[in-house]
């Protein structure tokens, strides 16, 4: 029994939170933003939550999707349902079971939200399988990643203002960037066993485009800032936080993959300053809203 828990646990990803902390960052903006400041603890606990339980849900069927290519590349190898520790069907039954329970929080908030919701969900279902068919599965990851956003601003305002959609696209290009650099990680794997990725499609063009993503992530943060009427400490956020950006581009000069590993992971401290950049302003400077 204890094996089968640590087994689901693996699956989970819950010893490695990187990617709950890449989707937490941008949900808090929106969050921060949509409240004009501290937002309600009720709506603060409902999406913390939802973060959680929705990137492991993402983690189980993407290794669900993945459970025959896995094998074959280094870095997956110890997967549980590569080693057998899980089983497909637990799997898809444990799936199901953190979307219910994301569902269940949902419903405290409102219809609108509810409706997104749904969206959310069935976007985080088919990137696995994006992979594929196309080159761009980052872009469908970028999307999923983004939909907290929107959700924010629902279930906090019941309504999508315009501005949000800068965070949006600002959020999706960010992904792209630091999943493309992910991605560099297993790229020769993945031309062994058939997976695609923009790391593949990018070639030896991978740290130029990353770097145009990466700028033009940065250019809609500060629009953004604009949008929403913030003031120095959020611009202040915005540019130290895209001081990693360039870090980022010095750690993968020679693509080395434990050193495009290292660089998406500093994404971890790129988002989080820009969440303090904007929750110090917000806190100086409550919005009206």
């Amino acid at each position: 029994m204890q094996s089968k828990l640590l087994g689901f646990a693996q699956l989970m990803r819950i010893d490695k939170p990187v990617g709950t902390l890449l989707l937490l960052w941008p949900t808090y903006w929106a969050l921060w933003l949509a409240s004009g400041g501290f937002p309600e603890w009720e709506l603060l606990l409902i999406f913390t939550a939802g973060v959680f339980l929705m990137r492991a849900a993402g983690c189980v069927i993407n290794d669900f999707a993945d459970r025959g290519w896995d094998g074959g590349v280094k870095r997956t190898a110890s997967r549980p349902l590569v080693t057998g520790a899980v089983t497909p069907k637990e799997a898809i039954t444990l799936f199901f079971a953190l979307i219910t329970l994301s569902f269940f929080l949902v419903l405290l908030t409102n219809p609108f939200t509810i409706l997104l919701s749904l969206a959310a969900a069935g976007i985080a279902a088919i990137y696995p399988f994006v992979k594929r068919v196309s080159h761009l599965p980052q872009i469908v990851l970028g999307a999923a990643f983004s939909f907290g956003i929107p959700m924010a601003f629902s279930a906090t305002q019941n309504a999508l203002p315009p501005a949000l959609w800068l965070i949006f696209l600002a959020n999706l290009l960010w992904t792209m960037a630091y999943d493309t650099l992910y991605a560099m990680v297993d790229r020769d794997d993945d031309l062994i066993v058939g997976i695609k990725s923009t790391a593949i499609l990018f070639g030896q063009a991978d740290r130029l485009i990353v770097g145009i993503l990466q700028a033009m992530t940065f250019a809609l943060w500060l629009l953004m800032a604009w949008q929403f009427q913030r003031h120095e400490p959020a611009y202040i956020g915005i540019i130290v936080a895209s001081l990693g950006f360039i870090w980022q581009q010095w750690r993968i000069k020679d693509r080395a993959r434990m050193a495009c590993f290292r660089a998406f992971k500093d994404n971890i401290v790129v988002g989080l300053i820009v969440f303090a950049g904007l929750a110090v302003d917000l806190y100086l400077y409550p919005a009206a809203v």
